[in-house]
């Protein structure tokens, strides 16, 4: 469903850099967007954070202003190398986010931003049990991502960017219930928090 902007947006980190300047102005733009999903987490320097699918490195340069334990993993080895340039004082790591090369019990806080919708949701059951196998006993898995806003005047504006940008995944992702799936995998429920009129969800469940 996704128009040929989509990998030029891929393609490009300044388009990239651009639509998600632009979308993050509903919550108060970019800096406030990416630090929404770690608002009430205690993190200190030595937090065994990872950034669960983390592209070029978007959110990772926020994370390391936390912590110095940062961990980026992606199944892309071009973002990798761009997050490596970007954000050179966390770790990377390439992998799929449904079988991630780390031992169980390792971070104390998973983080993933606007990359759940990519996912199938049998891809999301897989992801979800590898989150609770690497985090350790009482460690935070928090995310951002769509949801179906509740606000009428959020509609369109999402539509349009989903028409131009997202495939299947993301129209599906909208009709799920990705805290009952939480709790399905043994999660405990921390907080949910819906932003710009619902069209955004923050999530946060502990292990």
């Amino acid at each position: 469903m996704a128009t040929f902007l989509r990998p030029l947006s891929y393609k490009y980190q300044w388009l990239y850099d651009s639509i998600s300047r632009l979308a993050a102005l509903p919550v108060g733009g970019e800096k406030k967007f990416r630090n929404l999903a770690l608002e009430n987490i205690t993190i200190n320097e030595n937090t065994k954070i990872l950034d669960l699918c983390c592209g070029k490195g978007q959110t990772t340069q926020f994370l390391v202003k936390h912590s110095h334990e940062v961990t980026g993993l992606d199944i892309s080895p071009l973002a990798l190398s761009q997050a490596k340039k970007n954000v050179p004082d966390a770790e990377y790591v390439e992998g799929f986010a449904q079988e991630m090369p780390f031992d169980a019990n390792t971070f104390d806080l998973v983080h993933t931003s606007v990359a759940l919708h990519e996912m199938t949701t049998e891809e999301l059951t897989q992801i979800f049990e590898e989150v609770y196998r690497v985090l350790k006993p009482q460690g935070i898995f928090t995310f951002i991502d769509l949801h179906q806003p509740h606000n009428p005047i959020f509609l369109p504006g999402l539509t349009i960017f989903m028409w131009l940008f997202e495939t299947g995944t993301a129209w599906q992702l909208l009709k799920t219930d990705l805290s009952q799936m939480l709790l399905n995998k043994g999660f405990k429920p921390i907080n949910k928090k819906l932003y710009a009129g619902g069209s955004l969800q923050v999530i946060q469940v502990q292990k």
